[in-house]
């Protein structure tokens, strides 16, 4: 049954045009085509790439963090319960009323104090201030260097200017310079340029410009070019399928960017409508305050002005 599956997933008249066959794509004549097992290179590049980040984090985004002033918000902690908490772990983190009434029998809490405990709770996992500049400066600086390392790769190939050079003797290329380290690996060197270019120049989603290039030139020569050389087939509908799918996030992301430029505009306040908003319980801090006096982490503070009683 495996084998038949594979058999199927790998039949040639989904993945290549009609008149090419697996066996054009075998090494031979001082080519190396690329393979399946090439794959495998993506999972020590994946544990390296995991490295770089967290050196980045730590040694360049935490000390950038200081000096633009970017300051963790101080947070109250959830006291430590284990009928509330083993309910947040295994249930819900957002009970509804009737169980927050049976969690407020059952821990010995009020109904208050176990919805202020669940709000406190959810703000604990939810990724601060600081995580989240770090995350950003990671992913500006990785599209960055990728943009720039792609531009260079592409830059002075014939199919950089022209994108119908990407289809030409698809997909048996020959690279026109190749790598002079490898001299008989020419379509090696071309699959190369061409990634390096797709992740660099074309998949860049931080980039405006790729935004509006995206479809008028990239999806343009993914759609229309290859039919001018061979009939449409399964892999020409499923990665143009991909690319829709693709350009309707940059739409969905553009809607999103869109509507925080205009609250910054008008002066309302400004939060990124991809991310959760902090819950807060500053009005019930107060009623506290008031009733019972300063509180710290939640439970009140006697001061010298108690009264003792009997």
């Amino acid at each position: 049954m495996f084998q038949t599956l594979y058999s199927y997933f790998w039949w040639e008249r989904l993945w290549l045009p009609a008149n090419l066959t697996w066996a054009d794509l075998e090494d031979r004549d001082g080519r190396v085509y690329a393979k399946a097992s090439d794959l495998y290179i993506t999972l020590p590049l994946a544990f390296l790439f995991l490295v770089v980040r967290h050196l980045f984090e730590t040694y360049v985004a935490t000390p950038l963090a200081g000096l633009l002033n970017v300051k963790e918000k101080v947070r109250l902690k959830a006291t430590p319960n284990a009928v509330l908490e083993k309910f947040y772990a295994a249930t819900s983190k957002h009970p509804k009323q009737a169980d927050v009434e049976m969690l407020s029998k059952k821990s010995g809490c009020t109904v208050r104090q176990v919805e202020r405990w669940f709000r406190r709770r959810r703000n604990q996992d939810r990724p601060s201030l600081l995580k989240k500049f770090r995350e950003a400066s990671w992913r500006f600086t990785f599209y960055l260097i990728a943009f720039i390392a792609g531009m260079a790769v592409i830059v002075d190939k014939p199919w950089f200017y022209d994108l119908r050079e990407v289809w030409k003797g698809y997909p048996i290329q020959v690279s026109m310079d190749p790598i002079p380290a490898f001299p008989d690996h020419q379509d090696l060197q071309w699959q190369l340029e061409v990634q390096w270019g797709s992740l660099g120049g074309g998949w860049d989603a931080g980039s405006a410009r790729d935004r509006m290039a995206f479809p008028g030139r990239i999806m343009h020569c993914t759609m229309f070019y290859p039919l001018e050389l061979y009939p449409a087939f399964f892999g020409y509908y499923f990665f143009n399928f991909m690319m829709v799918v693709l350009q309707s996030l940059h739409i969905f992301w553009a809607y999103l960017i869109i509507r925080m430029a205009q609250k910054f505009i008008t002066g309302k306040v400004v939060e990124d409508e991809r991310s959760d908003r902090e819950e807060t319980d500053n009005s019930e801090e107060e009623e506290e305050v008031a009733k019972n006096g300063p509180l710290s982490n939640g439970h009140p503070v006697l001061n010298n002005n108690h009264r003792k009683t009997d």
